[in-house]
């Protein structure tokens, strides 16, 4: 039996990743939601929760247990130091409940693992193909804006920066979607999954 293909799911903040993701999953493609896992661990995995703890102190998680978003925010974003100490403690944990998710849905023809920071962090070069969704810079923020409430322009084009650009997307993903209204996204969703299920026979 042939290796299960293993395809990243990434794209700026505001880009339509999920969306994109929401159309793979109604073709029977497993989706990870890895930053969805991540925020699911720091609230459920005991030992990170300790490792947690240990490092930013005990407000880091309110009296139900939930992690306290709004502390932890305030600790590690203007603190590049303590934002990689809490990474490195989060992704270790979410790298090995991806291991388990994989050989749980080994199955299917491809896996999907859909996440911010796949360029960024170089995940990617640890998975076989890699799908970026494009939109222009107005349209992101734009949407950002409207489903995160508390989030300010300001916010949402500071995390832009901290993010790859559009030159580097390109160069190094497999696939391009581009989310900005000018091209049915299903048509091209179906033209990839075809494409992916070639590569996986």
């Amino acid at each position: 039996m042939s290796k299960t293909l293993l395809v990243g799911l990434t794209g700026g903040i505001g880009s339509g990743k999920s969306t994109v993701a929401k159309l793979f999953e109604i073709l029977s493609i497993p989706v990870y939601y890895a930053d969805d896992r991540g925020k699911w661990l720091l609230s459920n995995d005991q030992q990170l929760q300790d490792k947690v703890i240990s490092l930013f102190g005990s407000k880091s998680y309110l009296s139900d247990g939930n992690l306290n978003r709004a502390y932890l925010a305030e600790q590690v974003f203007p603190n590049p130091d303590k934002l990689q100490q809490l990474n490195a403690i989060v992704h270790p944990a979410v790298a090995e409940d991806f291991t388990n998710w994989i050989q749980i849905n080994s199955n299917s023809p491809y896996l999907m693992k859909e996440a911010a920071l796949i360029l960024e962090n170089e995940s990617y070069k640890k998975l076989d193909k890699v799908i970026c969704v494009m939109a222009s810079k107005s349209e992101r923020v734009k949407r950002v804006l409207l489903r995160d409430e508390q989030r300010s322009e300001e916010q949402v084009l500071q995390i832009m920066e901290k993010q790859v650009s559009n030159g580097t997307r390109t160069k190094l993903s497999d696939f391009l979607i581009y989310n900005d209204g000018s091209s049915s996204l299903i048509k091209k969703v179906l033209e990839i999954h075809a494409q992916l299920i070639s590569a996986s026979n």
